[in-house]
């Protein structure tokens, strides 16, 4: 039997046990879980119970320099998600951070420049890019079907959807709210469909308009009396090839869907929204909008583990890349910065 890759897990937290390691236990032939360290030594015993993982540690410095990993998973709050992946690449370790690659452009860029450095596999987890709605436009669009993409809208509303769990209201361990958090799932989608296209100019807005008083949470009361970021972001990047985006996200909002995800997208050739797939184009003088029968559902968070580990033993590269998490993250930085300033942000 092949060595199967070891992996390390980085936080012990909800994302940890409801996505990356069950992902990796379903891999059980190519994989095995050997370790998982939490600054919260409790938290890590507990996940090792629950998920028979041999060693527990309550520093990740520890768990790396005792040997033997081939890669890990980091799940920690935005704040430590550089210092741990730069950490785990000096260690050998191929490393899937979870979204977003940190807080600032330059955490990402060092990530990036560690990965070249010690020629180890870098990858985030933006899980929608696996969506089999995405994938399909994908194809369409590598097809020539939509044409030059010169637009997109993207949209990631929840009417009362602030995380009543976790550090998600805490600006200083996440770097933002609604934007950093669920935003960039849409954002990314979009930047992907569009072949992440270089940014040149971003103008935004933002608002802590319900998050810092009490209402009826559909996730649970949130801590509203230490809630530090934004409940709503808008905003509108331009790119160098001369195609703009307009972003709209919320934690909460007062609009009629309980939570809204959707990338729509406009070319010359045709246009789509992502969630449901549907496309628009106009062929032998007629407008037609094309759906499709079937769809094989899929199960996005586990297709990103399982692209992770097939890079991690030599197979493809993962869809999303450093290079990728550079321009997302510049982007979203500008966007803050810009609603900060009041002001436009040249990138």
């Amino acid at each position: 039997m092949t060595k199967r890759l070891k992996v390390g897990i980085i936080g012990a937290g909800g994302i940890a046990r409801g996505a990356h390691i069950p992902g990796y236990l379903k891999l059980s032939d190519q994989v095995e879980v050997v370790a998982v360290a939490d600054v919260v030594r409790r938290n890590a015993e507990d996940c090792a119970t629950s998920f028979g993982i041999p060693n527990v540690y309550d520093r990740y410095e520890d768990m790396l320099a005792a040997g033997g990993l081939d890669a890990v998973s980091i799940c920690t709050p935005n704040k430590f998600h550089a210092a741990a992946a730069i950490a785990a690449m000096e260690a050998g370790c191929h490393v899937l951070c979870e979204k977003p690659p940190g807080i600032t452009p330059e955490e990402a860029e060092a990530m990036a420049a560690t990965a070249q450095k010690h020629e180890r596999l870098l990858t985030y987890g933006f899980h929608y890019r696996y969506a089999v709605e995405v994938e399909t436009l994908k194809r369409f669009i590598r097809a020539g079907e939509l044409g030059d993409i010169y637009m997109s809208r993207v949209t990631a509303v929840r009417r009362r959807g602030i995380p009543s769990w976790g550090v998600f209201t805490n600006k200083e361990l996440q770097g933002g709210g609604a934007l950093i958090d669920i935003g960039v799932h849409m954002l990314d989608a979009a930047l992907y469909l569009m072949d992440y296209p270089e940014p040149e100019q971003v103008l935004a807005r933002t608002y802590q308009k319900l998050g810092s008083r009490p209402g009826v949470g559909l996730g649970g009361q949130w801590d509203w009396e230490n809630f530090s970021v934004e409940d709503t972001a808008v905003g509108m990047i331009t790119f160098k090839n001369g195609a703009s985006l307009m972003l709209e996200t919320a934690f909460a909002a007062n609009v009629e869907q309980d939570k809204q995800m959707q990338v729509s997208l406009m070319g010359d050739q045709g246009g789509a929204d992502v969630f449901p797939l549907k496309i628009y184009q106009e062929k032998h003088e007629t407008l037609l909008d094309v759906t499709p029968a079937y769809l094989k559902a899929g199960k996005p968070r586990e297709a990103e583990i399982a692209a992770f580990v097939r890079g991690c033993l030599g197979g493809e590269t993962p869809a999303s890349t450093p290079r990728e998490g550079i321009l997302l993250q510049r982007i979203v930085d500008a966007l803050y910065r810009s609603a900060e300033t009041g002001e436009a942000i040249r990138l």
